[in-house]
């Protein structure tokens, strides 16, 4: 299997498994973390997420879009050290309106239901970061990039 495929598949497998990621913003040189709910896209080219508008996160992103994300499976066990799995995901974020909101809502809700509420309320947005590049960290050491085509 070609080394692409391989970075590909666990990116897939990443997405699909976790249900929480990090978030890194940045503003006037001061770096912040969120934890988030997502769902990355089948085409591999864009993840979504939502936030309130009343957030740092949001005036961060509204301040710079570039984003970088960070999904792993590990589970605090000795063996993570041999066997967990991370993408840093590096990519832009904006603000989604219109029929492209209701296509990202259905996307995120489709792995978050019980987020519904929260989800749809007035006070909440919905972001799309259009990927650029993955880092995979396979084993906790061999590190391997994929490049998102346009």
């Amino acid at each position: 299997m070609k080394a692409e495929a391989v970075v590909e598949g666990i990116v897939r497998k990443l997405g699909a498994s976790q249900r929480l990621a990090v978030l890194s913003t940045e503003n006037l040189g001061q770096p912040y973390s969120s934890l988030i709910a997502f769902a990355l896209g089948e085409d591999l080219k864009s993840l979504v997420f939502t936030t309130p508008r009343l957030t740092r996160k949001f005036s961060n992103l509204t301040a710079n879009p570039h984003v970088s994300l960070l999904i792993d499976d590990r589970s605090n066990r000795r063996e993570d050290f041999h066997e967990a799995r991370a993408a840093t995901i590096l990519g832009r974020a904006r603000e989604v309106a219109g029929e492209e909101r209701e296509s990202c809502l259905e996307l995120f809700l489709g792995k978050h239901p019980y987020l519904s509420d929260f989800a749809r309320s007035p006070e909440t947005t919905i972001f799309r970061v259009e990927i650029e590049t993955y880092y995979v960290v396979d084993c906790f050491q061999a590190v391997s990039e994929l490049h998102i085509r346009r």
